[in-house]
């Protein structure tokens, strides 16, 4: 074969497969954008591939003090539906004018406020409860936009439900029974699992992961280690850790991770781990940490 016969030849597959490209298939499923991954982890398993889950904060970000940039802004204005937490999470949304049905679902469930400051707590989805109650929500928005999956909506949302169920039944047992009562964090984004199933939860800053502590906290916080003798004290993957860790050295206990769940990292999202698969994560460190039997 001579080599304008292997040019031609090259160009015909070269125009063979940009016409293949072409003629691929353009998304035709409604966009649904949402804005923390136990949204987005309930609106993908409650949809499954029917629609396109368009998550506005991007995996390994902090969400408290996020703001979208104009590619998600373009995003969320395709979307047939945008689901955001609410209760304060998601500063942004206070001045933005969405285009489409948006829900704010923090008006769905039942919210904790801390009586010395009179301030919510928007990490509600470590409530299984409002889990549910959001789940009950997101499988109704669904159905409205593509009521053809309604039978397999359902489905899905009755097995949701069911999975919630369990994990409050591990909960329950294995935080029971145990020596310890308080756990140390960086930022109190655990009221929900405290309340729920009656431990304490002492923090470095508020409810904010990127206050300042100051050294009346870090002094506090010392003091409360050795009053509860306390074996691990906790900090999150999108603040800083130094602080925290500071206290740990000086008071010689372990230092873990511990998921408030508005987001997951980056690998996380790439071993397509769950909701369910990170709160399991969640106890058994809650209940070693409070030596539970």
């Amino acid at each position: 074969m001579n080599n304008s016969i292997k040019i031609v030849l090259f160009f015909l597959l070269l125009t063979i497969l940009n016409t293949g490209c072409a003629k691929e298939k353009k998304e035709t499923r409604p966009i649904v954008s949402v804005t923390t991954f136990p949204l987005y982890d309930i609106t993908r398993q409650i949809a499954g591939d029917t629609l396109k889950i368009v998550n506005i904060l991007p995996f390994g970000v902090e969400p408290h003090e996020y703001e979208p940039t104009p590619k998600i802004v373009a995003n969320i204005e395709k979307s047939a539906l945008i689901l955001y937490s609410g209760a304060g999470l998601e500063p942004w949304t206070a001045g933005f004018h969405f285009k489409q049905r948006a829900v704010n679902m923090s008006q769905y469930v039942s919210l904790h406020t801390f009586e010395n400051t009179r301030t919510i707590d928007p990490h509600y989805w470590l409530d299984f409860q409002n889990m549910q109650k959001a789940v009950a929500v997101i499988t109704q928005e669904l159905v409205k936009i593509a009521p053809k999956n309604k039978s397999l909506y359902r489905q899905n949302e009755k097995a949701y439900l069911l999975m919630l169920e369990k994990l409050d039944e591990k909960f329950q047992t294995g935080l029971a029974d145990c020596k310890r009562d308080t756990i140390i964090v960086n930022h109190n984004a655990f009221s929900y699992l405290a309340k729920k199933y009656g431990f304490h939860v002492a923090s470095l800053s508020g409810l904010s992961p990127e206050a300042e502590p100051n050294a009346k906290n870090i002094i506090r916080l010392m003091q409360t280690i050795k009053e509860h003798n306390v074996s691990t004290v906790f900090f999150e993957d999108f603040a800083s850790d130094k602080a925290i860790k500071g206290v740990a050295n000086a008071t010689q206990t372990a230092v873990d991770v511990l998921k408030p769940l508005g987001n997951i990292t980056a690998d996380e999202a790439k071993e397509n781990l769950t909701y369910e698969a990170m709160m399991q994560i969640n106890l058994q460190k809650l209940s070693k940490a409070l030596s539970c039997h």
